[in-house]
């Protein structure tokens, strides 16, 4: 669905017109936000009901170039986020039981986190009331059902029968895209092996450390790990190939297995459970026409460095000022430039993430022999020599990649 070529002299989309924003999570907020801190009108279209239930930590994990950017477009957010999330002031990486690092950072100023770790549905929260004092509109109950791309402007339908019209488009609406779908586009990547099963569990006194063990000897050497958020923790359990969902993300097992892992006390308080597997897929355009992709409509990651909601932010942003440049735009040529960069852009952001979870899941997925007995011996040696321990701490993340500009356009 291609949009037709604009001659030279045809009429700039009338400057009034909104920007259609295609899904209310926090990478739709967060494009709706960014386009109000531009002046752009924004409409939100979410297939949802406004009082659904989103269960889960799911994307816990802002970071602070996300707080900036969100901060950009509302001044005062990345405080209230900051301010109900909790920031974790000690790392620890154990091997087979054994501490092989350990760090503990002074608590960062009020104004100054690193990051912060509060659940999606808290993030949504936040980023809604943030829509609402900048002026975007939400339609809740809005599912899109068709999408039609002229030289002039863009139209959705939803199921409901309503048609709304705008500018441009900013496709957030995930995995399985109704946009992304209309267009043609496609994604390219597939599914890594093996899954890995989650629970949440409420407790606002839990430790805010980040635990994570190689090879933890109570769980039959699963790789696990603990990680705090607002009122509560998260454990993430890399299952072993041979088992299967039924027998490892079942609540009965999880009652099983989990006091190995955590006190007893915990099974009194899970509150999610939850088990997923890691595409990484990446959509072949980012753009097409007046049409952009963000987040999980362009691309899903295996959630190792929190690079999936965080660099869908980042797509949000840079969509907004590729798409403000192009309403401003006096010619057809300059806007159509503004659209191809965002999608150049984002798309090469997307392929150096991508490139960085293999790499983690190359670490804590080994095929190799040598990969293992690296491993074992640096974390044999990380009493001696404390870099060792940190290279098992750091190399579960994959190496640190720049998912977003240093700068807004």
């Amino acid at each position: 669905m291609a949009t037709p070529e604009r001659s030279p002299e045809s009429p700039v989309v009338p400057v009034l017109a909104p920007v259609l924003v295609v899904g209310a999570g926090p990478v739709g907020l967060s494009a709706a936000i960014a386009l109000r801190s531009l002046g752009v009108p924004a409409v939100v279209l979410e297939a949802d009901g406004q009082n659904r239930e989103r269960p889960g930590s799911r994307a816990l994990f802002v970071h602070r170039e996300s707080l900036r950017l969100l901060e950009s477009g509302a001044p005062g957010l990345a405080g209230e986020l900051t301010g109900f999330g909790v920031v974790w002031h000690t790392k620890r990486t154990l091997y087979r039981g054994r501490e092989v690092f350990a760090k503990t950072y002074p608590a960062p100023p009020a104004d100054a986190a690193p990051f912060t770790s509060l659940r999606q549905v808290d993030t949504e929260r936040f980023l809604r009331k943030a829509c609402e004092q900048a002026g975007a509109t939400v339609h809740w109950g809005a599912r899109v059902s068709g999408l039609r791309v002229d030289p002039d402007g863009v139209e959705v339908a939803t199921e409901d029968g309503r048609t709304f019209a705008g500018s441009h488009v900013i496709a957030a609406d995930g995995a399985r895209s109704t946009v992304r779908r209309a267009l043609g586009i496609t994604m390219s990547g597939g599914r890594s092996a093996g899954f890995h099963t989650t629970v949440d569990i409420a407790d606002p006194d839990f430790p805010m450390e980040r635990l994570f063990h190689y090879h933890h000897p109570a769980l039959g050497s699963r790789h696990v790990m603990t990680v705090p958020f607002a009122g509560g923790f998260q454990v993430d359990v890399q299952c072993a190939p041979q088992d299967t969902e039924a027998r490892f993300s079942t609540p009965e097992a999880v009652r099983e297995w989990l006091p190995r892992v955590v006190e007893r006390r915990h099974l009194d308080h899970i509150l999610w459970i939850s088990s997923y597997r890691f595409n990484q897929v990446i959509a072949d355009r980012f753009a097409e026409g007046r049409v952009l992709l963000a987040g999980e409509a362009a691309h899903l990651f295996p959630p190792l460095g929190a690079r999936g909601m965080n660099s869908g932010i980042a797509d949000a942003f840079a969509a907004a000022d590729a798409i403000a440049i192009a309403r401003g735009a006096h010619n057809p040529v300059r806007a159509a430039a503004a659209i191809s960069g965002y999608d150049a852009a984002r798309r090469s952001a997307a392929q150096r993430n991508n490139a960085a979870v293999s790499q983690a899941l190359a670490h804590l997925r080994p095929r190799h022999w040598h990969t293992t007995a690296r491993q074992r011996a640096a974390a044999a040696l990380s009493s001696v020599v404390p870099r060792f321990g940190a290279w098992l701490e750091n190399a579960t993340y994959g190496p640190k990649t720049t998912s977003v500009r240093s700068g807004r356009y």
